[in-house]
């Protein structure tokens, strides 16, 4: 078979890709019969390894596949920033892939999958439920070891993230019991899955005080929010806000503070990120603080022990979150 690749060869065997690797370069780590059966596949189907596939047994240059949509939040850049530095201690390498909810989901898993990754990392949160569910299902069927990193979906599939809806409850709690009557949750009109899990946290503590709950969804494009934002004040009595990225946070209360309203005198305001721009605000901005490159770090070292084959004792892993008290709040 022409072109013939190592995931072609797992497939028809039925193993994963890590064990065609060690029947190829460390035959005697592998039980008898599942050798013998590899090695009449990689006959049948005249499989001629490459460097990569010889690297994913060796260790030497394993590559790891990124999944991400967007790579110009902030956040994305502090996740890969995690990953990378754990990364070059394993001398893994690093692949990006792009999946955009409106692309052919099924045509990028197989790039992936072709790709002889011997693990995923999966930090894309656009995709809706049933896109996720696909994308998981087709993952665990090329037995790829796969990390959600700063993604919510599911309780059998490995993740690390922070308690966003406990996070989210605390600080509405906090603008609460210091007198805010009128508090909004800013989010986006795209749903992330991390954005339900805050829009959980905020409305249990909205319905605690007896309250009802304030949603305005809006663009995470600040050329395009800053108008909702104008509007928005116009029409609504508002003196909390509580917004799931930073840049909406700053966004808005640039334009309140242009209408004339005092930041926090009049308006609260916190972001539930702390990025770097948190501090380059003015009023710099109170934010609950997401330790996202620590995200990205302990994903990276989690996959490393699913693609190792070591014990696992914690599949979903909470990372701690802080408040970060500045002048917003």
């Amino acid at each position: 078979m022409a072109n013939t690749t190592i995931y072609d060869v797992a497939g028809a065997a039925k193993v994963s890709l890590a064990t065609v690797s060690r029947v190829m370069n460390n035959p005697e780590k592998v039980n008898p019969e599942t050798r013998e059966k590899v090695l009449k596949v990689i006959k049948e189907l005249g499989y001629r390894p490459n460097a990569i596939a010889r690297g994913l047994a060796s260790r030497k240059t394993t590559t790891v596949g990124v999944v991400m949509a967007d790579v110009s939040r902030a956040s994305a850049s502090q996740l890969l920033g995690g990953i990378i530095d754990i990364a070059k201690k394993y001398d893994y390498v690093i692949k990006i892939f792009s999946m955009q909810e409106h692309e052919d989901i099924k045509e990028i898993i197989r790039v992936v999958v072709a790709e002889q990754v011997d693990g995923i990392l999966f930090l894309n949160d656009e995709l809706d439920h049933d896109q996720m569910e696909l994308v998981m299902n087709y993952f665990k069927d090329a037995q790829i070891p796969l990390v959600l990193c700063n993604v919510i979906f599911g309780d059998d599939i490995p993740s690390v993230s922070i308690d966003y809806e406990k996070a989210t409850y605390e600080i509405t709690k906090e603008l609460l019991a210091a007198g805010r009557k009128n508090v909004y949750l800013m989010t986006t009109v795209r749903r992330y899955s991390v954005n339900v899990q805050k829009i959980r946290g905020y409305e249990h503590a909205m319905a605690e005080a007896g309250l009802e709950p304030n949603i305005f969804r809006t663009s995470g494009d600040v050329s395009i929010n800053k108008y909702h934002f104008q509007e928005f004040l116009k029409n609504n009595e508002v003196d909390g806000v509580i917004a799931v990225r930073d840049s909406i946070a700053i966004s808005f209360m640039n334009e309140a503070i242009a209408k004339g309203k005092k930041v926090p005198e009049d308006i609260s305001v916190v972001g539930l990120q702390n990025t770097k721009y948190a501090i380059l605000s003015r009023p710099n901005l109170t934010c609950v603080d997401t330790p996202v490159y620590d995200i990205g770090a302990v994903s990276m070292r989690l996959l490393t022990k699913f693609m190792q084959h070591e014990e696992v004792s914690d599949y979903k892993i909470l990372l701690p979150y802080h408040i970060v008290e500045r002048e917003s709040k």
